[in-house]
């Protein structure tokens, strides 16, 4: 059990990485700002888009996870979704891909609407 109890807290070599790259081209658009230097700033632009692409394709590759609370066994980030192939429910990197959710796909039910009240 870890500090924050017993809970999925999603970390994935995916988010890692994109989190790494994110905050390095900050650092570097900051310091280009701070610098004077528009060189860095494009720099730091570019490492942001790098992010965004690099984390996109290491969840199409099975190191990211779907939405919502996965299995205690899948907890480590070194862990890869098996499922990533098949594409997960209501994920839009899955479906910008390309990829059906197809029924053996789905993991989780999705929730009925409330009643309405008269």
């Amino acid at each position: 059990m870890s500090a924050h109890g017993d809970v999925d807290l999603g970390h994935t070599l995916a988010g890692w990485t994109g989190t790494t790259l994110a905050g390095l081209g900050s650092a570097v658009a900051g310091a280009g700002i701070c610098l004077d230097r528009t060189w860095a700033l494009w720099l730091g632009a570019a490492l942001a888009v790098l992010a965004a692409a690099v984390t996109w394709a290491l969840h199409l590759a099975g190191w990211g996870k779907p939405s919502g609370p996965r299995p205690a066994a899948q907890w480590d980030w070194r862990v890869r979704d098996a499922g990533a192939r098949h594409g997960h429910p209501d994920c839009l990197g899955c479906r910008l891909a390309g990829r059906t959710v197809t029924a053996t796909a789905r993991t989780r039910a999705r929730p009925e609407p409330a009643p309405a009240h008269p």
